[in-house]
């Protein structure tokens, strides 16, 4: 179960990615998309699904990743993601919830760019009962 006194709390990546011309070219080709001078708007979620779920791991968060599916996703782009961006994720856990037995998790992850925040995403997550 999660501990509720996580809500609230910021758990920030101790690492940069850096994104390649390469990531982004592949990421549109598994969606169609031609424009390559800028990510796509979701590549972000490349960077912060891994970031965020190695940060939430935590055994004091108690997260149970065995029993989590994803509910919802949402996005708010500042500006696109591009080539040579080196970029830093933090994630926040904003809410949390039980419905029916079930732990409903809302996590905010956000990249920036030095001090320009780039991109922030919302995942809803679901721990099944």
């Amino acid at each position: 179960m999660l501990n509720p006194d996580s809500v609230g709390r910021t758990f920030t990546g101790a690492e940069l990615v850096t994104v390649t011309q390469s990531e982004i070219n592949a990421f549109a080709d598994v969606i169609g998309e031609t424009d390559r001078s800028v990510a796509p708007p979701t590549f972000s979620i490349r960077i912060t699904l891994a970031q965020s779920q190695q940060l939430l791991s935590d055994p004091d968060v108690g997260l149970d990743w065995s029993r989590l599916v994803h509910g919802d996703q949402k996005f708010q782009i500042l500006r696109p993601i591009v080539a040579g961006d080196q970029l830093r994720c933090s994630s926040t856990i904003e809410n949390y919830k039980v419905a029916a037995g079930n732990e409903i998790v809302t996590v905010r992850s956000d990249l920036h760019s030095g001090d320009q925040l780039v991109v922030s995403t919302w995942s809803t997550l679901v721990v099944r009962a």
